[in-house]
């Protein structure tokens, strides 16, 4: 048997949290099986963030989707927030969203489904020039979501 040297020992991380974000989003836009894959595209229209970051969520972004065949949804959200004194900040959240099939179906619908149901995970990054947010980029920061027919609502956490 080999004998391992002791080697050290990495940190067990923790969560932080910094902010809410609950976005107004609109009907999902179902492009069908392109070359990418089941492609579906949700506008963002607006919202708020509080916490860390205190702004709201200006319309144009949007979430452009891969449906993967078990049904399994591909996050990619692009999006701006404006702050109180008008700086601007870009969110981009990759993700998954998962659960029993006839539950995705039930969001899709715009049923209210509990978020115990299925599971809505993201990575956040941000990216600003304003000075005291710029610590936000220097993090790892994941999140917990939940959709409604009209929102998706999330809480971010800064991996420590």
């Amino acid at each position: 048997m080999v004998e391992v040297p002791d080697e050290p020992a990495p940190p067990v991380p923790g969560l932080e949290r910094l902010f809410r974000v609950d976005a107004l989003v609109g009907p999902v836009r179902d492009l069908g099986v392109t070359r990418a894959g089941h492609r579906r595209i949700v506008d963002v229209l607006g919202g708020r963030v509080s916490g860390a970051i205190e702004a709201d969520v200006l319309a144009g972004g949007a979430d452009w989707q891969i449906v993967q065949p078990d049904g399994t949804i591909e996050i990619d959200t692009r999006y701006t927030l404006r702050t109180a004194d008008g700086g601007l900040v870009h969110l981009r959240t990759r993700g998954l969203r998962s659960g029993p099939p006839h539950v995705l179906q039930a969001l899709l619908s715009g049923a209210d489904v509990p978020a115990t149901a299925y599971s809505f995970r993201l990575v956040v990054d941000v990216e600003t020039s304003v000075p005291d947010l710029a610590y936000l980029q220097r993090h790892l920061i994941v999140a917990a979501a939940v959709r409604t027919a009209d929102r998706v609502v999330y809480d971010a956490y800064r991996l420590t």
